[in-house]
């Protein structure tokens, strides 16, 4: 009897074919876990996502910011560095100008100096001829008015006179002395 209730039992329950409840519950059970990651598991894994997603642009954004920040800083510090080089050689081409006027200026003065040294001189050196020559016509008039009174023999007292003859005299002289320098 035994063999017939194993066998009886065993026609009843295939172990191939699933219990109903056993589906059922099994149904029930995926749909509370399709439910509760539906609802809660998967909004925060797309909010993570979301998240990151955010940071990654943002950091993006951020770095082509920064990116594009330093490539106008560097402009700017090339176009300054000419501004630099192109006010280094205005003040470099101003400073030429600047030397060669000075040095122009001080030409000119050096030789307006020389030659008002020189017109001084010339004036200084006719003036003192001048007095050389007056003092020389009186020390030779005087001499020649004694020679004379001595080869003569008689006073040549006569201002007016001996003035004449010296007079005379020094004309003669002065142009037997251009006459012989003009030769």
């Amino acid at each position: 009897m035994n063999e017939a209730l194993i066998l009886a039992a065993a026609e009843g329950a295939n172990p191939l074919i699933p219990n109903i409840w056993e589906i059922l519950v099994t149904l029930l059970g995926f749909a509370v876990l399709m439910f509760i990651v539906v609802k809660f598991v998967v909004p925060m894994f797309e909010k993570t996502y979301a998240e990151r997603t955010e940071a990654i642009e943002g950091g993006l954004a951020k770095a082509e910011a920064a990116q594009a920040e330093a490539s106008a800083a560097l402009d700017e510090y090339k176009q300054q560095l000419i501004d630099a080089r192109t006010e280094a050689n205005r003040i470099r081409e101003e400073a030429r100008s600047e030397g060669a006027q000075i040095l122009a200026d001080l030409k000119a003065k050096a030789a307006a100096e020389s030659a008002r040294i020189m017109e001084q001189s010339q004036v200084a050196i006719e003036a003192e001829r001048q007095a050389a020559v007056v003092s020389l016509r009186s020390e030779v008039g005087t001499l020649a008015t004694e020679l004379a009174s001595k080869i003569v023999g008689e006073s040549l007292s006569d201002d007016a006179r001996s003035a004449r003859v010296v007079d005379r005299f020094l004309d003669e002289l002065e142009s037997s002395q251009n006459a012989g320098a003009v030769q």
